[in-house]
């Protein structure tokens, strides 16, 4: 944990509130574990002379606990540990504990806990369930229905939960318009690249527009899919950003607030005035929290520290390996296997893997064809070198050979072009095999190689190449991947990824002189067309109106289309769009819709099965 450096001007100022921003990793149902690191934070926070202290929406049980909640069992241990909470709050006298858990009334409800001095003095409910793209929220809890303000050592204080803060009329207006003068929202907010930009727009202008204080607590770690980047903000009363928070790290931030400076941005501000007559809603009454004993901040100010902004690159790193790190770590792994291959994607994957794992519990895992060309065997063995890490080859000739012999029978009279596709693909899913097998053997995790773009249109094999645990690239365009891999050789310093495997046609080597241009569109124009439709649900003549072939589009929406089933069976994988497949883009399976053309008949689907949509299936 880190905190603010501290100077020696001396201040006397009553109305300072020293805030303290617990921006904390909680794993899903390890609820001892969260508590006891909650305790510990606390602590640190106390000893820094923080007047309040928060932690993350639902820290306690942390985020998402999906169907978790539907055990009685797991929301009593939660309600338990709050309590626990409640009593370890007698060792910081004087100071307020703000801590998300799940509350048990007349329903389940996603709250925050208001703790001061071993009583637990308030529990606010989040009004705003948010039930679109990774959220469920509606699923398990009920609406909260009250936006008090809580009079914590002189401020009034409105405290609200994570999507509660994205609307202009929703608590924290409400709140603000009841008098308070700091508005404290805790949030676990899942990151996309650019997220950040976007977030901190939106809290500055609901800074100002009440001319609260606003201080926006995000929890930090990686959760199955969702990565939480952390990146807590605090917002003055005019929207000035004066304190962030590390992104993609564990921080504590203590800042000290001038709330006098409040009334002053108010005085100047004839806004409230005239909005406040058209809000319908009462103010809530101020509750107020034992003051005793009040808890004057030192006397030594603390330093506000704005951490600086993360590139796009630094974004999708961070994120890259933070949720891998995590899913091992939280799922109990400590090694990791990767199939190298030569090529960019097993590159970029073992980098990340090696980031998040350390080189000493990382292997690859180079498995030859007769189709594997010796600068992609090269290629392998030098990126394993470079980086350190142990190296195996396991040939997959013999095998292949064998089952080639074994099937030829059964297949001699189908189509040669059917057959060749199912013998490329064998090869695939030997490897899938072979990977799996050592992943038993060892207990290491294997980690699936294959980008958004491979995803998106089906170019991937069931049961082979998609085969393993975790999808680290799995939301990563194959354009994307090429700028990273670039990205990381630069910020090393030195040639880590080879040069070839940079400059190299892209090629799955299943067949003689295989190239991926030879079953898909350059990636250049693949991808586009992949973000417009798979992300931004444009129709074909939305895209076809940014310049591209009406043909190849075409084709490409049906590649997309025809492929939900492989993207059902593939593993978990980093979300780092703003509409990742798996838990965000869900669309029907059996599905006949083709922008319009796909008309339902008895027999148009008697006999036509699915088309394979590239060379993998």
């Amino acid at each position: 944990m880190t905190q603010a450096d501290h100077h020696t001007s001396q201040v006397s100022d009553p109305r300072r509130l020293r805030i303290a921003l617990g921006q904390i990793n909680s794993a899903v149902g390890a609820i001892e574990g969260n508590l006891a690191h909650i305790r510990e934070v606390a602590g640190a926070a106390y000893l820094a002379g923080a007047n309040i202290v928060c932690f993350p929406e639902l820290a306690i049980t942390g985020y998402p606990p999906e169907d978790l909640l539907l055990r009685p069992a797991f929301i009593s241990d939660n309600l338990a540990a709050r309590d626990e909470l409640v009593a370890a709050s007698l060792n910081w006298p004087g100071m307020t504990v703000v801590a998300g858990f799940v509350d048990r009334e007349s329903d389940l409800f996603n709250a925050a806990a208001i703790i001061r001095g071993g009583t637990l003095h308030g529990v606010y409910h989040k009004r705003y369930l948010p039930n679109y793209g990774v959220f469920d929220e509606d699923r398990y809890f009920a609406n909260g229905t009250e936006a008090p303000v809580w009079l914590i050592d002189g401020v009034n204080v409105g405290i609200n939960i994570c999507e509660d803060i994205w609307y202009p009329t929703g608590p924290a207006t409400l709140q603000a318009y009841a008098g308070a003068e700091l508005l404290l929202n805790i949030s676990a907010s899942p990151f996309f690249v650019g997220k950040q930009v976007e977030r901190e727009s939106m809290l500055a202008t609901r800074a100002a527009d009440t001319g609260a204080m606003l201080a926006y607590l995000n929890t930090y770690g990686g959760q199955d899919e969702l990565i939480f980047d952390g990146s807590s903000v605090i917002f003055n009363g005019e929207g000035k950003l004066i304190a962030r928070a590390k992104g993609f790290e564990e921080d504590l931030l203590v800042v000290d607030l001038e709330i006098d400076d409040v009334l002053r941005t108010r005085l100047h501000d004839p806004r409230r005035r005239k909005y406040h007559l058209g809000f319908r809603e009462e103010p809530e009454p101020v509750r107020l929290i034992s003051a005793e004993p009040t808890r004057q901040p030192p006397t030594t100010r603390v330093s506000s520290r704005v951490e600086r902004p993360l590139t796009r690159h630094e974004e999708a790193w961070k994120a890259l390996v933070l949720g891998t790190g995590d899913y091992m770590r939280k799922s109990g792994f400590t090694d990791a296997l990767v199939a190298l291959s030569g090529g960019i994607d097993s590159a970029l994957t073992v980098v990340i893997a090696v980031a998040a794992a350390g080189a000493d519990h990382v292997t690859g895992i180079s498995m030859p064809s007769r189709y594997s060309s010796q600068g992609s065997r090269d290629d392998a063995r030098d990126l394993a070198e470079r980086l350190g890490i142990a190296y195996q080859t396991v040939p997959i000739e013999e095998t292949f050979s064998a089952a080639l012999a074994t099937l030829r029978p059964a297949m001699s009279d189908l189509p040669r072009a059917a057959v060749g596709l199912a013998e490329e693909n064998l090869q695939a899913r030997i490897r899938g095999n072979f990977l799996m097998s050592l992943s038993n053997a060892t207990g290491a995790i294997a980690l699936t190689t294959g980008n958004k773009s491979e995803m998106a249109v089906g170019y991937a094999t069931l049961y082979g190449d998609m085969a393993g645990g975790y999808a680290v690239l799995k939301d990563v365009f194959k354009t994307f991947v090429y700028d990273l891999a670039r990205w990381y050789n630069e910020q090393e310093g030195r040639e880590i990824i080879p040069a070839s495997t940079l400059t190299k046609p892209p090629s799955a080597e299943l067949r003689p002189d295989q190239l991926d241009a030879d079953s898909l569109p350059p990636y250049e124009i693949l991808d586009p067309i992949l973000e417009a439709y798979v992300e931004d649900d444009m129709s074909i003549e939305q895209i076809v109106r940014r310049g591209f072939d009406p043909a190849v589009v075409r084709r490409v929406m049906d590649m997309v289309d025809r492929s939900e089933y492989k993207r059902r069976q593939a593993a978990p994988g980093v979300k780092i769009t703003g509409r990742a497949f798996g838990r965000d883009r869900r669309l029907p399976i059996a599905n006949r819709y083709r922008g319009g053309n796909g008309a339902f008949t008895p027999q148009a689907v008697r006999g036509t099965p699915p088309a394979m949509p590239s060379a993998k299936g």
